[in-house]
């Protein structure tokens, strides 16, 4: 009898072989892998309770780690730690790592001090 497991029927396609499955499997882990890599926080766990809503009671030098100085930025976005002195959204990046390059969204105004402004300046005439 002849082998029929590659013989197609009208309107049907071949199974794909293993090695064929297993390859597609690798490709999509690839892509998937490279696609949630990048800019994302670090894994793991850093208790910024002791840092935020407390007003200024830590500089960059009180981290160990860059990614724990940036945990504590995005706990509080107004940055009343001094963490972004230059606004830019990375707390502390002369830290070493690990790292956590994700910026913090600190899109308002300041005073010169550096606590925020809530009402909008109004440009003069």
């Amino acid at each position: 009898m002849a082998d029929q497991s590659r013989t197609t029927h009208k309107g049907h396609r071949p199974r794909p072989g293993r090695r064929t499955v297993i390859a597609a499997v690798g490709l999509i882990a690839a892509i998937t892998l490279t696609a949630c890599s990048g800019n994302e926080a670090p894994e793991r766990a850093f208790d910024v309770t002791p840092y935020v809503h407390k007003g200024h009671v830590v500089d960059c030098g009180a981290f160990k780690a860059q990614a724990d100085a940036q945990a504590v930025l995005r706990a509080d976005a107004l940055d009343p730690n001094e963490l972004d002195r230059d606004g830019d959204g990375i707390a502390c990046p002369n830290l070493p790592g690990p790292k956590d390059k994700k910026r913090v969204n600190r899109d308002f105004m300041t005073d010169l001090d550096g606590a925020p402004i809530s009402e909008p300046v109004k440009p003069q005439s």
